[in-house]
């Protein structure tokens, strides 16, 4: 299945999406190489709260922002504004445009390492894939026949293996559910769909580790994280608690190149030493949906939350 995409302009911003797929590979910090100097302060114990800048309020006016993923090559964030059915492009500092419209109602988007836009639908339940030409392709929409309940976000591996959440928050009216669970999937680089996980009540942000070898999943029911250690081949093994109580929520997620993570709480943004422990959390105006590492250093944590779009500066640099 796929459609054209209607967008002007669009075409000529993925052709920027090429290039991107370079400076994410160099993004994806691990996989053998050395820590920097950050990643060696951050594990002697120094916050990575320390120092940090502001909240800054970037732009508002929006009914429900997700999904915040920087592109590289193009110096812009992408974020979703999910009920306005709209992708938006931030070109720093303040520049809003739409990016797509529609968007089957798009929520958490990511980028695989050729540089194309992953896009979790909830209104389509789909994952969908975006060619560069501007086609909008199926990467999965269906398990043994039926179909997802509504995926909500994602993030892809470095061989390209997507991982994805399907909890029923975005099931468009009047759809029923046909699977009678919420499950963590895996789409190996060859296109086919795993089961990974059924034990989530509300499945709903998940991040890798910088090595690639740890994937987190939180579940905003139960206001908690757990992890899966990640096999070489990309499937998961058995699940770990990470942390026991988020004190309400938990939505996306980002990494740091310390290996810290993320989480979108329903109190801000807390942030979490590799262990588990935390380091603290950062406040935000309003209660935060989703976080991504972007700008030119990679240090500014953008954060969507309900109505607008904030950024804070720190010190670490994070996974686009």
């Amino acid at each position: 299945m796929s459609m054209r995409i209607p967008a002007r302009g669009v075409r000529a911003a993925l052709a920027g999406l090429v290039v991107a797929a370079a400076a994410w590979g160099t993004a994806c910090t691990g996989l053998g190489q050395q820590p920097d100097q950050a990643s060696q302060a951050a594990d002697a114990g120094i916050s990575p709260l320390v120092g940090r800048g502001g909240v800054d309020k970037v732009a508002g006016g929006f009914t429900f922002t997700e999904g915040p993923v920087w592109l590289a090559a193009r110096g812009v964030l992408l974020f979703s504004d999910v009920p306005a059915d709209t992708i938006n492009q931030l070109q720093p500092p303040s520049t809003i445009t739409v990016f797509r419209r529609p968007t089957g109602k798009s929520n958490g988007l990511g980028l695989d390492p050729q540089g194309r836009l992953v896009a979790s639908e909830g209104d389509n339940r789909r994952v969908s894939r975006t060619l560069i030409e501007g086609t909008v392709v199926t990467v999965a929409d269906r398990w043994q026949g039926k179909r997802l309940n509504s995926p909500n976000d994602n993030i892809t591996r470095s061989d390209g293996t997507i991982y994805f959440t399907d909890p029923p928050y975005g099931l468009p009216p009047g759809q029923p559910r046909e699977l009678d669970f919420q499950g963590v999937f895996r789409v190996d680089p060859g296109g086919t769909l795993h089961l990974e996980s059924t034990e989530f009540n509300r499945p709903n942000g998940v991040a890798l580790s910088p090595d690639e070898k740890t994937l987190y999943v939180d579940d905003t029911e139960d206001g908690l994280v757990r992890k899966f250690p990640v096999r070489p081949d990309g499937s998961l093994g058995a699940s770990t608690t990470f942390v026991p109580s988020t004190g309400g929520g938990g939505d996306g997620m980002a990494v740091d190149d310390a290996g810290n993570v993320y989480v979108a709480t329903d109190s801000g943004i807390k942030v979490y030493r590799p262990n588990g422990t935390p380091w603290g959390t950062i406040p935000v105006p309003e209660v935060p949906t989703n976080c991504a590492f972007g700008g030119a250093d990679r240090k500014t944590l953008y954060i969507t939350a309900k109505t607008s779009l904030y950024r804070v500066a720190l010190r670490i640099p994070g996974r686009p």
